[in-house]
């Protein structure tokens, strides 16, 4: 039996995803958090790290941390940074609201996607910064569809007020890989106005496409290094979220001094078996994440085939992430999230990534959930189209 097709069970666990649906018959594929146990060699050092008994106060970051994501970087992108760039963070979303305080004052403009994943908006309002959403368009040729960011609307809605562009790479949702040649245009727009980039790179282990690689924003060129804080965990990657710790890595001195002092201020200490498990999973969990980005490539594939067999819905390739972005709006369904939970499968809204036409749907779990939940979408479509007609 494959490894990921063991059945956890998180019925009362206080697990988040499935105890929204305590009680009732929905597959829960809602929130970006896996069904897999995690990798052994995770398991097994956290409780070599238990065993010892004592939690005091921590290093923060420990130096074995920092030098798991250093040469972490270094073999998955050719990444090379010093230690120092690494600011430990309790989960990234705090890392984006503590890249919005780094503009100037209020009421500062921060320019991002309008379809995005929802903590961009909150930190951005939570701040008081003024959002600047510009689209994200369908680009199609012979071989695929794919979402990518408005170049040109980029381009024209900087302002002299505009101060940041929050990004997302991959990203969610949607699952794109930007290029080379994507990122160095946007590269060109941010140094031509003059932005700090804040890039969040969370699922970038997580690239099923075996023709793209992820490019980290910080490593187009030396201007790009200098204006970039770059967002990235294990979290999503290795399930390991509620453990909570994310990175940021910053090479401008300057900016990273600012970015500490922010942190030091507002954010509470990294948790010491948070940084156990990130050393672990970078040092020894190579094996089972690509075991996993199999696992989860045959997921995606019988999803993108299945589902746009059913007649009303539409699911673009995806080339990152377990999140399919699934189009609903032939549909015309007033409560999408409500539908598909009274088909039995729980999915999150797209109204709260910016786009009510859509749906994400989380697919990492067991294959045999995602035929049932296939399934019963499907009975639930059918049944709507046949009471239209």
């Amino acid at each position: 039996m494959n490894i990921f097709d063991k059945k956890i069970d998180r019925t009362n666990t206080y697990s988040e995803k499935w105890d929204k649906y305590k009680g009732r018959d929905i597959i829960p594929m809602w929130v970006a958090d896996s069904d897999f146990e995690t990798a052994p060699e995770i398991t097994q050092a956290l409780q070599t790290r238990v065993s010892q008994g004592v939690f005091g106060y921590s290093e923060q970051p420990t130096e074995g941390v920092k030098n798991a994501i250093q040469s972490h970087l270094k073999s998955r992108y050719n990444w090379i940074i010093d230690t120092d760039w690494i600011v430990p963070l309790p989960s990234l979303v705090s890392g984006l609201g503590i890249a919005c305080l780094m503009t100037k004052s209020e009421g500062d403009e921060i320019i991002m996607p309008a379809t995005i994943y929802p903590p961009f908006n909150y930190v951005t309002n939570n701040t008081k910064r003024t959002a600047i959403k510009i689209p994200m368009c369908l680009e199609s040729n012979s071989d695929t569809e794919r979402w990518v960011i408005d170049i040109e609307a980029l381009e024209n809605n900087i302002t002299e007020k505009t101060k940041l562009l929050l990004f997302c790479n991959p990203h969610n949702p949607a699952g794109t890989v930007y290029s080379s040649k994507e990122l160095n245009k946007i590269h060109e727009i941010c140094q031509r106005h003059d932005l700090l980039v804040c890039s969040d790179e969370i699922h970038c282990d997580l690239v099923l496409d075996e023709d793209k690689k992820h490019i980290p924003f910080a490593t187009l060129n030396d201007d790009a290094k200098s204006r970039t804080i770059t967002l990235m965990a294990a979290s999503k990657t290795f399930n390991v979220a509620g453990l909570g710790f994310g990175f940021a890595i910053i090479p401008n001195n300057k900016l990273r001094a600012k970015f500490r002092v922010l942190v030091r201020q507002r954010l509470p200490d990294i948790n010491i078996l948070a940084q156990t498990a990130t050393e672990a999973a970078f040092n020894h969990g190579e094996e089972w994440r690509l075991q996993q980005i199999e696992y989860l490539r045959k997921n995606r594939n019988y999803l993108l085939k299945e589902i746009n067999n059913i007649d009303g819905l539409k699911m673009y390739p995806l080339e990152a992430t377990y999140l399919a972005w699934i189009d609903v709006s032939k549909l015309e369904l007033d409560n999408p999230e409500l539908f598909f939970e009274e088909a039995g499968v729980g999915i999150s809204a797209g109204k709260y990534f910016g786009d009510k036409n859509f749906i994400r749907l989380n697919f990492a779990c067991r294959f045999s959930l995602v035929e049932e939940a296939v399934s019963r979408i499907r009975k639930a479509v059918l049944k709507l189209n046949k009471k239209a007609d």
